[in-house]
């Protein structure tokens, strides 16, 4: 076999376009094969309804984890937008109806808001203390996502905070939360992050929710999530003019159906379809695979040490996706907070503590949830450059990312279930609002409501997903031990000519290009 490239790599989303830059730069001959028409992956723009010039950030929508010294040492430039608002969770008690609204420019407006919500100042001074804390951790373990990966007693000096440690690494969040919160719907809100496209609960013993959370606060050293102007696509888009400029070749169109990992002497060989559907094979000295790892054990011919995947492992992704366009924003039954300041941060909904780990033992049990947890962002509020001219002024982008909905309920009956999970998200958003979102929604050239739903098997079809996991699979502690021969930089897979270079890497998940760093670092250091 000649070895036409030095890397190829399988999948042309976000982290690999990250790899091929950074290997393309350094004089290699690299290779990346996409099966989509399209470049991207999950983190891409789409007009998602007829005739409207809305660009949608379709799947993936927020930034945290991705380091600007990555975006720097590619020459990429897009601009990350801060959010001033947080969050807004509406709340109902004694008759009385309100909203905690946590504003990061107005720390007075923040405690404020507490005050009306629990009477008093304590929750505020625990929130404050809460986050001071992973705040602290934050600026010290995001340095070390592209630095070769530590052991755990390497991370936990780096962290040197015995309190944060244990609650954060090695017991439930739960156990801090309800030592540290006493509002339900302060721990609520603090819980949310534990669950992003998760399916757990807060006092899970697989810590598989602390991991989540621990992703969701350490982004940039700051736990922000900013908006990307343009849209994702903007991201992905200057990634691969990025991986162009260093001399990576990009193919569009091309399905990879095989890898044959080589061995210590001979290369690595990827078989694929071409654009026109004729089978090609092409020899490399590295294959890194961007896709899922259990995807990679499939190519791989099933091998049980494909990636971390572990030997008949099914990963599981839990969220219902709603985009949708509105003619207006709707106006709530909380009088006291303007609409903009509520969509402006992340808008919960039924996200009490309460409901939220109700909402787990209902899916557990086999049922949606009722009510739906959800959470809302409007992208349009921040950044109107992916709303063309022939919108509407007063128009606005929604996105809906419903919890605890795991893949299983799905199964039996895939749009039935989407359709009554749509209706559920809907009636418990409708609940804080004045008005039934409905009556908002604008419509496409064809008449229908500006509203798309995906749940966990969607993405499974559209983007190879194993069980529409957003993460490929669950999520790792960022230190060693955390997956089957990791390697120095956490993306090995037990064959030594093949990296993952995808959100399953230990230090995967979220739009962040780390594991493409990691990966390319990886093969540069041998």
């Amino acid at each position: 076999m000649t070895v036409a490239y030095d890397v190829v790599i399988v999948g042309g989303g976000h982290n690999g376009l990250v790899a091929a830059g950074y290997l393309g730069r350094a004089g290699l001959r690299v290779l990346v094969l996409e099966r989509l028409g399209h470049v991207g992956g999950a983190a891409v723009s789409e007009r998602a309804f007829a005739g409207v010039d809305a660009r949608l950030s379709r799947y993936s929508y927020l930034v945290s984890l991705l380091p600007r010294r990555i975006l720097a040492e590619l020459g990429v430039r897009v601009e990350l937008r801060r959010r001033r608002i947080s969050s807004y969770t509406p709340w109902e008690r004694d008759g009385r109806v309100g909203g905690l609204l946590v504003d990061g420019g107005d720390e007075r407006r923040t405690a404020a808001s507490f005050r009306e919500l629990t009477g008093g100042g304590r929750e505020f001074a625990a929130w404050r203390e809460f986050y001071g804390m992973t705040g602290r951790v934050a600026e010290r373990v995001f340095p070390s996502l592209t630095e070769p990966l530590p052991s755990r007693a390497e991370l936990r000096a780096r962290v040197d905070d015995p309190v944060a440690w244990a609650e954060l690494f090695e017991r439930p969040l739960g156990e801090a939360l309800e030592r540290r919160f006493a509002d339900d719907v302060v721990r609520g809100v603090v819980l949310t992050d534990a669950l992003i496209g998760t399916f757990s609960h807060a006092h899970d013993p697989s810590l598989r929710q602390n991991r989540c959370f621990l992703y969701h606060m350490v982004g940039g050293g700051t736990g922000d999530w900013d908006v990307p102007v343009g849209g994702m696509g903007a991201v992905t888009g200057a990634l691969a003019e990025a991986a162009l400029a260093g001399g990576a070749e990009l193919r569009t169109g091309c399905e990879v159906v095989a890898v044959d990992p080589g061995g210590a002497a001979g290369p690595a060989e990827v078989g694929y379809l071409d654009a026109d559907g004729v089978e090609r094979r092409v020899g490399a000295r590295w294959v890194l695979c961007n896709a899922a790892p259990a995807e990679l054990e499939r190519l791989l011919g099933g091998a049980a040490d494909g990636a971390g995947a572990g030997a008949g492992e099914r990963p599981e992704g839990a969220q219902l996706k709603v985009n949708m366009l509105l003619r207006r924003l709707p106006r709530l039954r909380d009088g006291a907070v303007d609409a903009r300041d509520a969509f402006g941060g992340t808008f919960h909904v039924a996200e009490s503590y309460r409901e939220l780990e109700g909402a787990y033992r209902e899916a557990a049990a086999g049922r949606l949830p009722s009510p739906a947890p959800s959470e809302i962002y409007c992208h349009s509020l921040a950044d109107r450059s992916i709303l063309g001219p022939g919108v509407p002024e007063g128009a606005q982008t929604l996105t809906l990312f419903g919890l605890q909905v795991p893949a299983r309920l799905f199964t039996a009956d895939p749009e039935g279930v989407r359709e009554a999970a749509l209706a559920g998200v809907l009636a418990a958003l409708d609940g804080v609002l004045a008005e039934p979102l409905a009556d908002c929604l604008a419509v496409d050239a064809e008449g229908r409501p500006c509203l798309e739903v995906r749940g966990p098997l969607d993405l499974e079809a559209d983007l190879r997903l194993p069980g529409g996991n957003i993460f490929h699979r669950d999520l790792a502690f960022p230190f060693a031990g955390e997956g089957p021969d990791a390697g120095r930089w956490g993306v090995g897979t037990g064959r030594p000519r093949v990296l993952v270079c995808g959100a399953g890497a230990v230090r995967g998940g979220g739009v962040s290009g780390i594991p493409g760093h990691n990966a390319a670092m990886a093969v540069l250091g041998r």
